[in-house]
C-alpha cells in the first residue's frame, strides 16, 4: 500500500518472498506491467537484473508472463542466465511446465542475447547443477507439501549443491524440516 492508501496486487517470484520485510515496513521493488485485452498485470522483482531477465524471457517464442515468473521462482536469475548461456536443457526442463521443446527454443532465442540483462552486474557465475528439480518437486507435492513450499525447498536444495533427484529431495526435506 502506498502512502496515499492505494494498494496494488503484484505477481512475484519466490526471490521476492525471501526478502519481504515485516508487516508495516516499506519495500521498494522494480516492477513490470503486462497489458493484455483482458486486463493489466503487475509483476515485481527483487532486483533490477531480475526484472531485465523477466523482460528478456518474454521475448522468447512461447514464453508468457506466467512461465517467465515460474522460471524465476524455480531458478535464481544468475542460474537461469547460466543455463541459457550454456545450453543446459536439463536444468531448464527442471522448471515446472518447461518441456524439452520449450527449453531448446529458449536456448536458441536467448542463449547469446543476455549481455544487456547483466549490465552493471558482477557475473562471477555459479556452478552448473543437474536438472532433477521437476521430479523432486512432484515427489514433495505427492508427500503433501504445498506447491509453493515444495518449490522454495527445491530451489534451496539446488542452491545448496544437490544434483541428482535423490540429493535434491533430501536437501529439500531438510529445508522443509528447518521451517
Amino acid at each position: 500500500m502506498t502512502a496515499g492508501g492505494v494498494a496494488y496486487e503484484a505477481h512475484i517470484p519466490l526471490s521476492v518472498v525471501e526478502i519481504l520485510p515485516k508487516v508495516g515496513e516499506e519495500i521498494s521493488l522494480p516492477t513490470h506491467v503486462v497489458v493484455k485485452d483482458d486486463g493489466w498485470q503487475l509483476f515485481a522483482f527483487s532486483s533490477e537484473m531480475e526484472r531485465r531477465l523477466f523482460r528478456k524471457l518474454l521475448t522468447a517464442n512461447g514464453v508468457g508472463p506466467a512461465l517467465a515468473l515460474g522460471m524465476l521462482s524455480a531458478l535464481s536469475a544468475r542460474r537461469l542466465i547460466r543455463a541459457l548461456r550454456e545450453k543446459d536443457i536439463a536444468t531448464l526442463q527442471g522448471v515446472p511446465r518447461v518441456g524439452r521443446k520449450t527449453a531448446e527454443r529458449m536456448v536458441l532465442d536467448l542463449g547469446d542475447k543476455l549481455d544487456d540483462v547483466l549490465e552493471g552486474e558482477d557475473f562471477t557465475g555459479e556452478p552448473v547443477r543437474g536438472g532433477g528439480s521437476e521430479d523432486a518437486l512432484r515427489a514433495l507435492v505427492s508427500l503433501g507439501y504445498s506447491q509453493n513450499d515444495a518449490e522454495r525447498a527445491v530451489r534451496a536444495a539446488l542452491d545448496g549443491g544437490g544434483q541428482s533427484v535423490s540429493e535434491v529431495i533430501r536437501g529439500a526435506l531438510a529445508e522443509l524440516g528447518r521451517r
